[in-house]
């Protein structure tokens, strides 16, 4: 949906769809090459504020396009449904060993002194990641209809590399399934609400000892083809 007059002309023969997708693309590479060291926290939050929202929020004022920064009622309602359902998933992963082996993934502690400031940088973090995969690749190019939820799962797997098997696994359908409410909402609220409270909430639960016994969750996925 075009919110204003564009800024900038269009190229011949390049669409705002074709301009995203080969953005996006680029800007997957630059986020590969951009090395952040281990544990850096900061030094994430700097490349991804760069390249996931000040770089997309530019392409899209430039071209008056919006990527879905609107709240409206049927947004809040799909953001309180959304993390309802994913609440579960954190609380129950949050018992995995494997995953409190990986989180957090920058140091903290559970005094709030730490946290807080902590849990600010991870939601931002989250917003930055829901800008370009949720914004850019999905309801920046609603136009093209509600095929534009699958574009962006690869990508979204491909930066999951090296995360916990279970998390991997799992990628592909929480992206079709963020995208899918994004897009109906045509707000990036319900993602960024779901996946920014819910990494602040893993940290949190992991800092502390399991809500469902390790064991018990264990014997639960016992069933999944992937280490736990």
């Amino acid at each position: 949906m075009s919110t204003s007059r564009p800024l900038v002309e269009r190229a011949p023969g390049l669409t705002w769809v074709r301009l995203s997708l080969l953005v996006g693309g680029l800007l997957t590479v630059l986020w590969s090459w951009w090395h952040v060291p281990g544990g850096d926290l900061r030094a994430r939050l700097v490349r991804d504020v760069t390249l996931y929202i000040a770089v997309p929020g530019a392409l899209a004022v430039t071209h008056g396009r919006h990527l879905g920064y609107r709240v409206d009622r049927r947004a809040i309602r799909n953001a309180v449904l959304l993390s309802a359902f994913v609440l579960p998933f954190y609380v129950v992963g949050s018992s995995l060993p494997l995953i409190r082996e990986y989180y957090p993934m920058w140091h903290t502690t559970p005094a709030l002194g730490d946290f807080l400031p902590h849990a600010a940088k991870q939601f931002v973090v989250a917003l930055a990641a829901e800008t370009y995969y949720r914004g850019l690749l999905c309801v920046g190019v609603r136009k093209i209809g509600f095929k534009s939820v699958f574009i962006s799962p690869v990508v979204y797997a491909f930066h999951h590399l090296g995360k916990p098997p279970i998390e991997l696994l799992l990628s592909g359908p929480t992206d079709v399934l963020f995208g899918a409410v994004d897009y109906n909402s045509n707000s990036l609220l319900p993602s960024v609400v779901a996946h920014g409270l819910g990494l602040v909430l893993l940290d949190w639960l992991v800092l502390h000892d399991p809500v469902v016994p390790t064991d018990v969750v264990l014997r639960w996925l016992s069933w999944l083809p992937v280490p736990l």
